[in-house]
């Protein structure tokens, strides 16, 4: 993209404006998810044949994803991310009209397939935003999608308890969610290619720098996946909850999400992107013990919310090492993109096999395993800690520099 000129207060407003638009980003996929059973039950699929039909916007993710940067190049940061916003919140309703299991899946793939085109979209311009205000703001971004998350769900949780048709709650979820992104984007960075600049390759591996920062963020976003679509199912399938029992348990989990990542630029700057993640791994593996161990709909409930809480920032620096990573941070941002979208798009699938073949206790066994991973390779995101050394101004002889 060109170096436009941008004066502080037209940055700053773009960082509102793109906060908006990861809070209406979240808000799509908390409506959905809190109405799987409802979806589960309307199709007629088992647990098994749900976690295949789950694999699809995986499917879709995967191919659609890298022709995020042609788009863009094509028309402009701004009037891609319009275009690839409204998809995706239009998107949302394809999932509730699906009478089958092939339908389900048809709906899944365009579903996933725009989810993560405007998800590459608005974290590329994100980046450049926290670039040119030179602090971190991406953990505040995030924190803002987990809030519409939140949104969603809670207006999901209530739809579940009323017993609302899945179809008309998502019809009117998607047209408020469509003209409130719409609006956003109209103060997002308008950045355009530079007349010499080549159009992006559609399909590119990840450099090495990425894949390890990616593995970090695997790991997370494959416990937020599967703590976002199978939680409901897991209280009221092992636990024999109601339905706005088990949608309520959706909700704790983005609550704590969306409290962590508001706070979580501080507490980065603060600590350390190592240290704050290895903590985090420490929580969110004692939260999947309590799911997997509980027994109980409240422990449970508190297990998904510790886990919530700990998993919280790790994508968010993911995306911020990545950005200091390597000779190309556009790559290596993209490449960690797609290996932690993939990875949450891919969870609630596998989740679902291993419960067809085993249990969702043990589902949930393997998710912990993940959780505690974070605690040992916490180390490889030291690339892009923002933590820089105190320095008394008394000997240094002038004041420290904040992030």
């Amino acid at each position: 993209m060109s170096t436009v000129a941008y004066g502080q207060r037209e940055v700053a407003r773009a960082r509102y404006a793109v906060a908006a638009v990861f809070a209406v980003h979240g808000a799509v996929t908390g409506s959905f998810a809190t109405r799987v059973p409802w979806i589960q039950d309307h199709a007629g699929v088992s647990a098994g044949q749900l976690g295949l039909a789950l694999a699809f916007p995986a499917l879709g993710a995967s191919l659609a994803m890298p022709l995020a940067g042609s788009v863009s190049h094509r028309f402009g940061a701004r009037t891609a991310l319009r275009g690839l916003l409204a998809l995706w919140t239009l998107a949302l309703v394809l999932p509730s009209l699906a009478p089958n299991l092939l339908t389900l899946c048809l709906a899944l793939f365009v579903y996933g397939a725009t989810a993560g085109m405007s998800d590459v979209a608005m974290n590329a311009l994100g980046v450049e935003i926290e670039n040119r205000l030179d602090r971190s703001i991406m953990s505040g971004l995030h924190g803002m999608w987990s809030t519409g998350a939140l949104v969603g769900s809670a207006a999901g949780t209530l739809a579940a308890h009323l017993g609302a048709d899945a179809r008309l709650h998502h019809v009117l979820a998607a047209a408020v969610l469509t003209v409130v992104g719409l609006a956003a984007c109209s103060w997002v960075l308008d950045l355009q290619p530079a007349e010499d600049e080549d159009p992006p390759p559609r399909f590119a591996l990840p450099p090495r720098s990425a894949l390890l920062i990616g593995a970090v963020g695997f790991c997370a976003v494959f416990a937020e996946g599967a703590s976002l679509d199978w939680s409901a199912v897991y209280l009221r399938d092992e636990l024999e909850t109601s339905a706005g029992l088990a949608a309520a348990c959706t909700t704790g989990f983005t609550l704590t999400m969306a409290l962590a990542r508001l706070a979580g630029d501080r507490i980065v700057d603060r600590f350390g992107a190592v240290r704050v993640v290895r903590v985090s791994g420490v929580l969110a593996t004692l939260g999947g013990l309590l799911v997997v161990v509980g027994g109980h709909p409240a422990v449970a409930m508190a297990g998904f919310a510790l886990m919530g809480l700990g998993i919280a920032v790790v994508v968010p620096l993911c995306f911020a090492a990545a950005g200091r990573a390597g000779s190309n941070p556009s790559l290596a941002i993209a490449g960690v993109a797609t290996i932690t979208y993939t990875s949450g798009l891919v969870a609630p699938s596998a989740i679902g096999g291993l419960a067809q073949a085993t249990s969702l206790v043990v589902s949930f066994g393997l998710v912990t395993v993940l959780a505690c991973c974070l605690v040992v390779f916490a180390k490889v995101l030291r690339v892009g800690d923002r933590e820089r050394p105190k320095i008394a101004p008394a000997k240094a002889g002038v004041p420290d520099r904040q992030a």
